[in-house]
């Protein structure tokens, strides 16, 4: 590649898994002499200090909200002179690839992710999906939900690829002073990872050992009161976020995944890299992550199904296949990671690969208003 960076586009930044596997690309490619000028359509205060602890500058469109599902001219306005003259472009999750689509020129190559399944909010995708996957080069979609969306919207199947993420701290030992037994949540305290499920599942358990929940997210008052709800004040501890959550999974009896919606969980990744059982919900590409006795799948929303595993892993009564859960995730090192999008970017950056077939975008709308994804398919 020339001196030019790859231009990576975020329609949000919070601190959850999609992002910090962003963060922790962009800081693995640096090995690769690739660098990573970093645009975010919306960002937490939160997201801005993990960006920053991660020491990944970021400017930041900040109008017009969470751009997520959000098919904005305004943001792509915006886009448009700080992605000029860029060989690649990479944009991640639907706002900001659909931003870069209509934001790009016709000699950079545009490369998106979607790292979870099109849950869109009005349960329809906005007319605006199609126009944008028409632009796209290369797609990563992490997850069955993402793939069959991406498709059924009319990505050829040649440019779609397995979306992937870089897992940080396999070799992990636990921190000194944790309490063992004990059982592991981690993830953003949101309804589509399923707390308030453990906590339903740990009610029905009175003999369960201590259970550390790390992170936070909207869900953290509502938790609190459930936890008080069900007499749990003794045997939960609500930790918050943790920059590197495995410190404390490694060496868990149990890491717990009970989402509602999941296309690849790190969280899982990683405790099956630590060699801690993982009990997940059989939601979206979760089934796949722990195929092959890699860990448990229980139904999702299931509290009685969900505390019966538990029990069964604290028990011995049933057990996963801790060495093959190592090898599937080491394959998923921030190196290995960062080398596939680094042949990505190579292989786009020659003159005669950029976007030569792609089909050009129309200007004319340009000045439209926001299309939020309530808008119905046509």
């Amino acid at each position: 590649m020339t001196s030019s960076p790859v231009v990576r586009v975020l329609a949000k930044l919070e601190p959850g898994g999609a992002q910090l596997s962003v963060l922790r690309v962009v800081r693995a490619l640096e090995a690769h002499r690739i660098r990573s000028r970093v645009l975010v359509g919306w960002a937490s205060p939160e997201g801005l200090a993990l960006a920053d602890r991660m020491g990944v500058p970021v400017e930041v469109y900040g109008e017009g909200g969470d751009q997520q599902w959000q098919a904005d001219p305004r943001f792509a306005r915006w886009l448009r002179p700080r992605v000029a003259g860029a060989e690649v472009v990479h944009a991640h999750m639907f706002g900001a690839w659909w931003a870069a689509a209509k934001a790009v020129g016709s000699g950079t190559a545009l490369v998106a992710s979607e790292h979870n399944a099109l849950t869109w909010p009005s349960g329809k995708p906005p007319l605006a999906l199609r126009h944008g996957l028409r632009r796209v080069d290369r797609f990563f979609a992490h997850g069955p939900g993402a793939r069959r969306a991406i498709l059924a919207a009319g990505m050829p199947l040649e440019r779609l690829r397995p979306g992937i993420s870089p897992v940080a701290d396999l070799d992990s030992l636990p921190v000194a002073g944790l309490p063992s037994p004990r059982i592991v949540f981690a993830g953003r305290l949101h309804p589509e990872k399923g707390p308030d499920v453990l906590l339903d599942a740990l009610a029905l358990l009175p003999d369960a050992p201590l259970t550390l929940m790390l992170g936070d997210g909207p869900l953290r008052q509502p938790l609190e009161r459930h936890v008080r709800r069900l007499g749990l004040e003794d045997r939960v501890r609500l930790q918050g976020w943790a920059a590197r959550p495995a410190l404390s999974i490694a060496g868990a009896s149990v890491l717990v995944v009970p989402s509602r919606d999941e296309s690849w969980s790190q969280t899982a990744v990683l405790g099956m890299g630590l060699g801690v059982p993982v009990i997940g919900t059989d939601v979206d590409g979760l089934p796949d992550t722990l195929a092959d006795g890699r860990g448990l799948i229980v139904p999702s929303e299931d509290p009685e199904a969900l505390a019966t595993a538990i029990d069964d892993v604290l028990a011995g009564r049933r057990t996963t296949d801790l060495a093959g859960a190592r090898a599937y995730a080491l394959q998923f090192t921030p190196a290995r990671v960062a080398s596939v999008y680094a042949a990505t970017y190579l292989e786009f950056a020659a003159p005669s690969a950029a976007t030569a077939g792609a089909d050009p975008w129309d200007d004319e709308r340009d000045d439209e208003a926001p299309s939020a994804a309530v808008v119905p398919a046509a």
